[in-house]
């Protein structure tokens, strides 16, 4: 598995333009790993949180059926 997967649209307006983002000294902003949009100028990550459990059904009832 690769450290830093690629976002391929920027999530606030959907354009291509990314780059990765590594803050400066000055920089108000402070995280590692994130993404600069050139287009709307927002910094972003993306962070993986796991899977979520394939949802559980009830078995349908296989008693006698109506008449």
């Amino acid at each position: 598995m690769t450290a830093r997967v690629v976002p391929y649209y920027c999530p606030y307006c959907g354009e291509e333009d990314l780059r990765p983002y590594e803050p400066e000294a000055d920089s108000a902003v402070d995280f590692k790993g994130g993404w600069h949009c050139a287009d709307c100028t927002r910094v972003f990550a993306v962070k993986y949180h796991g899977m979520a459990a394939a949802p559980v059904y009830a078995a349908p009832p296989t008693g006698p059926g109506p008449e």
